[in-house]
C-alpha cells in the first residue's frame, strides 16, 4: 500500500505537470491575436531611405522586405501603421502596432523599454552635404560653427547626436525626414546629420549632394533593429526565431545587397 503522504505528493507533481502544459500550450496574449487574426500590424514612420519609405505605391525598402518575408513565415498579412520618429515610443507603448521597422538604432534607452531583434546594417553617424563644399566639412568642429546651418529630423537619435554635438551651429527642424536632402542640396541648409546607408543613398541619387564621413564615422559603430513591445515573452520568442530563420535563408543578406550597396 502506498502511503498517504507519497500520494499527496505525486499528485500535487501531476497537478504542476498538467498546469504547464496547459500554460505551454497558450501562446501569450499578443501572439494569439495576431495568429487569430492573420494580422500583423508593422508600424513605420516611413521617411528613412533605403529601409522605409512610404509613396503613393506603398511600403518599400530594406526593412519592408525583411518584414514581409516574416510575415509570409508566420502565415499572417501585414497592416501598416504610420508613426514619427517623435510619436514611435509613445505608439508602441500605446499598442498603435505590434513592430516597428524603418532604420530603428539599438540602443541602451530603446532596450529599456522595448525588445529588438538581431542588429543588422552597421552603420556609424554621418553627414550629408553639398558636394560643392565637401572641402569645408571634414570634421565635426568644421561644422559646429556659427554660420554652418544644420537641419535635422525631431525625434530621433540623429537630433540627439545634433543637439549634443553642434550646439554652435545653427540648427533648425524639418518634420519630414525625406525632404530634408533636397534641401541641402538646393542651398537651404548646409549639413543633415544622418546615418551610413541614407547619406549613401542621397549621395548617389544626387549629384549635388555628398557623403561625408563615411569612411571615418563620427560616432562609434551601431546596429538597426525592429523592435518589439516587451508585454508577451511568447511573442518576442516567435519573432526572434522567424528572424533566425529567414536569416539563415539568406532574407536578410538579399535584402542587404538589393538596398544597401
Amino acid at each position: 500500500m502506498i502511503p498517504k503522504k507519497t500520494l499527496a505528493v505525486a499528485a500535487a507533481a501531476l497537478a504542476t505537470a498538467l498546469s504547464f502544459f496547459s500554460q505551454a500550450a497558450q501562446a501569450g496574449p499578443r501572439l494569439d491575436k495576431i495568429m487569430e487574426a492573420k494580422v500583423i500590424r508593422v508600424g513605420t514612420p516611413g521617411d528613412y531611405r533605403p529601409f522605409a519609405i512610404k509613396t503613393d505605391a506603398g511600403y518599400s525598402g530594406h526593412d519592408i522586405d525583411v518584414i514581409e518575408t516574416m510575415a509570409k513565415e508566420l502565415g499572417v498579412k501585414i497592416e501598416y501603421v504610420q508613426t514619427s520618429w517623435p510619436n514611435l515610443v509613445k505608439d508602441l507603448q500605446g499598442d498603435k502596432f505590434d513592430v516597428a521597422v524603418g532604420g530603428i538604432t539599438r540602443n541602451v534607452n530603446r532596450m529599456r523599454i522595448f525588445d529588438m531583434l538581431p542588429g543588422y546594417a552597421p552603420f556609424g553617424k554621418v553627414a550629408l552635404v553639398r558636394a560643392a563644399d565637401k572641402a569645408k566639412y571634414t570634421s565635426l568642429d568644421a561644422m559646429n560653427q556659427p554660420a554652418v546651418r544644420v537641419i535635422k529630423n525631431p525625434g530621433g537619435t540623429n537630433e540627439t547626436y545634433v543637439l549634443a554635438n553642434l550646439k554652435a551651429a545653427q540648427v533648425s527642424t524639418h518634420d519630414k525626414n525625406a525632404e530634408i536632402p533636397a534641401l541641402i542640396a538646393e542651398g537651404k541648409g548646409d549639413v543633415m546629420i544622418t546615418e551610413t546607408y541614407e547619406a549613401l543613398h542621397y549621395a548617389k541619387a544626387d549629384p549635388r549632394l555628398h557623403a561625408a564621413f563615411v569612411d571615418a564615422p563620427l560616432t562609434p559603430k551601431n546596429y538597426l533593429g525592429f523592435m518589439l513591445p516587451t508585454d508577451d515573452a511568447d511573442y518576442v520568442r516567435v519573432m526572434g526565431f522567424v528572424w533566425g530563420l529567414v536569416d539563415s535563408r539568406g532574407t536578410i543578406k538579399q535584402a542587404a545587397d538589393k538596398w544597401l550597396k
